[in-house]
């Protein structure tokens, strides 16, 4: 593949990252876009629940599967090796987008805050979420987990290196913010219906079990590194990590 098409290619799936990224905020938040978690037209409760988990169930098996290494051995044949990441990071983008477009409302309320002041409150909190999740890409090297890095040097004629893991601020503290930032904008929300609870539910249910496959791959690039950092830092709820041995 020649330097400016994987170039464009990868500018062009960055933007759509990035637009679907500010989609599901609003999406899960309920602001500003035209169809959010809640919204939509109401089918019956197993119904909705069934298209609901199908299609949360097509992004997490995308997700799992693309992001492996042998899968990645495999799929490196087929797709060249600049674009790689790219079109892993347009696929995922497209699920989501598909997501939001057939997500089925479950509109019964589980609770609903009142008051004005712990209204603002938790879409704070819900908005530390998602600050949580940008700022932590961009610690473990923001262009290059979306694929805007390879294209780059792809188009300058360098070859690609694997980012050097660094334990940098929030990843002192935890080994996962940025897992931890999608979990707190999925439940912070002052209008939890039926359907933002499944949603919340499965997807937190599915950040764990990724989070464990995950560090299986980690531990494969990083080697020791990253099993001592294993060793010293907690996973997902923060706290002071362990003095080095």
């Amino acid at each position: 593949m020649s330097r400016i098409p994987a170039l464009l290619f990868g500018v062009v799936a960055y933007i759509v990252f990035f637009l679907t990224f500010l989609y599901q905020i609003g999406f899960v938040t309920g602001v500003v876009v035209p169809k959010a978690i809640n919204d939509g037209a109401v089918m019956p409760p197993l119904q909705a629940i069934t298209t609901d988990v199908i299609l949360l169930a097509l992004f997490a098996i995308q997700h799992t599967i693309m992001a492996r290494l042998a899968f990645k051995k495999w799929w490196k044949s087929i797709v060249p090796e600049p674009v790689e990441r790219s079109v892993f990071v347009l696929v995922a983008s497209l699920l989501l987008l598909v997501m939001n477009w057939q997500w089925q409302p479950l509109p019964g309320i589980v609770w609903k805050i009142e008051a004005p002041i712990w209204r603002a409150v938790v879409y704070a909190l819900a908005g530390v979420g998602w600050a949580v999740v940008l700022y932590s890409t961009f610690l473990i090297n923001h262009f290059d987990l979306f694929g805007l890095r390879q294209v780059w040097l792809y188009f300058q004629g360098r070859e690609y290196t694997t980012v050097v893991f660094k334990e940098t601020v929030l990843y002192q503290w935890l080994r996962h913010p940025l897992m931890l930032g999608f979990i707190i904008a999925f439940w912070a929300t002052p209008d939890m219906t039926q359907g933002h609870l499944l949603f919340a539910a499965v997807t937190t249910a599915y950040i764990l079990v990724a989070i464990h496959i995950e560090e299986r791959t980690l531990v494969a690039i990083h080697g020791d590194e990253y099993q001592r950092y294993q060793e010293r830092v907690s996973m997902i709820i923060p706290m002071p990590p362990k003095s080095r041995a």
